[in-house]
């Protein structure tokens, strides 16, 4: 079987269960048993891969979303293929009171949580001018809002409990700016100063806090793009290809992990070189920056 599946146009970024239970990996396989782990946005790109990634290595991973049915698609598809246990809980992290019931269930059902990945997030493309005062806060409140819920709900629990915890937040390479998404570019700016921020008032409490910037990764969130601009994310960074979800995976599990134990407040970039080389712009080159 193919690693891709082609069915529909987000079909075709997606990789197989089975692939994704046959990939080989740096870590060991019992790497994290016994670890009890949250991953936001689960169910689908980057999140579901570190779903099939953290229970092959033995953790116990929850993940939660707005859509349900793909929550228990990549819950049954990680028993079927990868033989890992999955909870699946859809909510939105956007409400503050369906974010402390999900916590309260973590910790009902399972005594513990080792780590919080913050994975959700969206945005749409479209020059920034033009956004409506929906469209902004929308991408606001899901991108800096739901994740700031997130952190500071795990964050009081593990106070409360004389526990430690690790918290990974996904954001972007923001150092540039990014045109035709500046929503979400300030979004993540400020996960990103919330990290740095936490990091240090958090320390004591032995809460780790970090974030990792992708680039452009083969996921079957391209599919929300123009065609054309699939080429420009793949020619914005001097590798000149997408990124594997994989590789974000792996990030996730190295900062998590003893690997990561005096790591927190930093931000890693796995971005081919993106953030020195140029921007997909995903709407279209305008005509004033289409030099000869």
């Amino acid at each position: 079987m193919s690693d891709a599946q082609t069915d529909n146009a987000g079909e075709r970024w997606r990789l197989t269960g089975e692939a994704l239970a046959a990939r080989p990996t740096v870590f060991r396989d019992d790497l994290l048993t016994g670890q009890v782990f949250l991953v936001t946005g689960g169910g689908t790109g980057m999140g579901r891969v570190m779903t099939f990634l953290l229970t092959r290595l033995g953790a116990q991973v929850v993940i939660c979303g707005r859509r349900e049915s793909v929550l228990q698609e990549t819950r049954d598809e990680v028993a079927e293929t990868a033989g890992g246990t999955v909870h699946a809980v859809p909510m939105s992290i956007r409400e503050p009171d369906a974010v402390d019931r999900l916590m309260d269930e973590i910790f009902s059902k399972f005594g513990r949580l080792d780590s919080l990945v913050n994975n959700a997030g969206g945005q749409f493309f479209q020059d920034a001018i033009e956004y409506s005062h929906k469209g902004w806060q929308t991408v606001i409140d899901l991108n800096l809002n739901g994740t700031w819920y997130m952190m500071q709900a795990a964050a009081r629990r593990w106070r409360e409990r004389k526990m430690p915890g690790s918290i990974v937040s996904i954001v972007a390479v923001v150092s540039r700016g990014l045109p035709q998404i500046a929503h979400t570019c300030a979004a993540r700016a400020g996960v990103i100063g919330l990290t740095r921020s936490l990091a240090v008032e958090w320390a004591p409490l032995d809460i780790r806090v970090n974030c990792i910037a992708p680039g452009s990764i083969s996921t079957e969130g391209l599919a929300v793009y123009p065609p054309e601009a699939s080429a420009r994310f793949r020619d914005a960074n001097p590798l000149r290809r997408l990124g594997d979800p994989w590789d974000i995976a792996e990030g996730v599990v190295y900062l998590s992990a003893s690997s990561g134990n005096f790591i927190t407040g930093e931000l890693l970039i796995i971005d081919g070189g993106f953030q020195m080389w140029g921007n997909p712009w995903p709407g279209g080159v305008p005509d004033h920056f289409n030099v000869v």
